[in-house]
């Protein structure tokens, strides 16, 4: 059995895993990371990446579509469109490779030494990992857990032949003809309104009385009306409850109780995800839990001595970027840096169409937090770049405090929407009051005007509305 000793070791190289063995690296430390697929995690491999380019596809295929029933008002006339989704798939799949290359490159540039395999811990230093070559022994001053999530499967409708996880999703070789999303989640709509563009008939379950439940009614407006224009069908209050005899149709139980079949090429089940915190030997270290998440600190120390946890292993919001930061966070603690996790906000994007975004608190959340509250929402009806880009549905809208309008929340809902999360962030991050917001000079025509002006007129003079 091969043995190697270093003073870190992480385990997963998603999104926080790279990162933080990169940054440590970087740093001087002598760093080992362990991963059993592709390094870039769930996001790189079968999740934000290639879903966003699905997405893409979707509705680039979804524009010349219109454009060929001669609806298009911009005066564009063109045949009736093919997809060819093996090729599409083909793209999509050259993308991942070329970042997951990226990845490798920037681990060895910070030499980072890599172990492909399965990582197993004997005790809080040491973890065995089955590799094609043998089993090796890994003893680490330091080990950080970064391995991640899963889709939740749900028992009457396993993952397996029609029945299908947002992995499969992103690799189908035709599009269905009928697709059935249980779950109205993010990724259910994001795929759901993807595959609508491409020319399946969709048919959304959701058990609860509304889709997009993290989001406020306001905010999801816009959604609702496009997945109407698309032809998506909406159940509400439905419970999926197993798969037909033939496996054609999926077994619900609606509203009012009664049994129900919808017929289904595919069911893609989008209910949430997982931590993985099964089969690398969890029952060997003593770690403190968070309900089925690892318990941790603003430093992301687990309740063990010398054992970090980040990233959707240890709970929500379980994002990338959230990952990342703790991962780069971890990286400089152990490199002897004073760090802490004190983050006002992490922007989180719903890929619909049109996108959604929020950082910060929303105007319940900061209502119940400051008492008195200022709110300014401005339409991109009134915004011309919006308007140039046939993307009048939506807003953005700013919530402070009535006091000292110190910024609590943002949100937004629009075409293209997503790229202002940054400034969003930042506003929140630097403590940004209305005023501040509102004396920044803002690029003409842009959309980000529309966050300027939501500032005025939360202050009380909106300039174009």
């Amino acid at each position: 059995m091969k043995e190697i000793s270093c003073k870190l070791l992480v385990i997963g190289a998603g999104p926080g895993g790279y990162v933080c063995a990169i940054r440590a690296g970087q740093l001087g430390v002598d760093t080992v990371i362990v991963e059993f697929g592709k390094p870039g995690g769930t996001c790189l491999n079968v999740g934000c990446v290639p879903s966003k380019a699905l997405i893409h596809a979707a509705e680039e295929f979804g524009k010349i579509a219109h454009m060929a029933r001669g609806k298009d008002p911009l005066g564009i006339k063109v045949g009736a469109p093919t997809l060819d989704l093996t090729k599409t798939i083909a793209w999509k799949d050259g993308i991942v490779s070329r970042l997951n290359s990226g990845v490798v490159g920037l681990l060895k540039k910070a030499k980072v030494k890599t172990v492909q395999g399965w990582a197993t811990f004997r005790d809080g230093k040491t973890v065995e990992v089955e590799t094609e070559t043998g089993t090796q022994l890994i003893h680490a001053e330091t080990v950080v857990i970064a391995t991640g999530s899963a889709p939740v499967e749900l028992p009457f409708l396993p993952f397996g032949g029609p029945v299908i996880s947002s992995t499969e999703a992103l690799a189908l070789s035709e599009v269905p003809e009928k697709l059935a999303v249980v779950g109205g989640g993010y990724i259910g709509l994001e795929l759901g309104m993807a595959f609508a563009k491409m020319g399946a008939k969709i048919t959304v379950i959701e058990a609860l009385p509304r889709v997009l439940t993290q989001y406020d009614a306001e905010l999801t407006r816009p959604v609702l009306k496009r997945l109407g224009e698309l032809g998506v069908e909406v159940m509400l209050g439905v419970k999926a409850k197993g798969l037909s005899t033939k496996g054609d149709a999926l077994l619900v139980e609606t509203a009012d109780g009664k049994n129900a079949k919808i017929a289904a090429d595919r069911i893609l089940v989008t209910v949430g995800r997982k931590p993985l915190t099964e089969g690398w030997g969890l029952e060997q270290i003593d770690l403190d839990m968070a309900g089925k998440f690892i318990r941790i600190d603003d430093q992301c120390r687990t309740s063990m001595r010398g054992i970090f946890a980040i990233g959707d292993v240890t709970g929500e919001p379980m994002l990338a970027h959230r990952a990342m930061a703790q991962g780069e966070m971890v990286a400089e603690i152990v490199a002897g840096h004073k760090r802490s996790w004190d983050k006002r906000a992490i922007p989180a994007i719903c890929f619909t169409d049109p996108e959604l975004v929020t950082a910060g608190l929303s105007p319940e959340e900061a209502k119940a937090l400051a008492g008195e509250i200022k709110i300014g929402q401005f339409p991109f009806a009134a915004n011309g770049r919006a308007m140039t880009k046939q993307g009048e549905d939506g807003f953005v809208r700013v919530v402070a405090r009535a006091d000292n309008h110190l910024v609590l929340g943002i949100q937004a809902v629009g075409h293209g929407v997503s790229e202002l999360s940054a400034a969003f962030g930042l506003a929140l991050e630097m403590g940004a009051r209305l005023e501040d917001i509102a004396g920044t000079i803002h690029a003409h025509p842009t959309q980000g005007e529309g966050f300027q002006e939501a500032a005025l007129k939360a202050l009380g003079h909106a300039l174009h509305v």
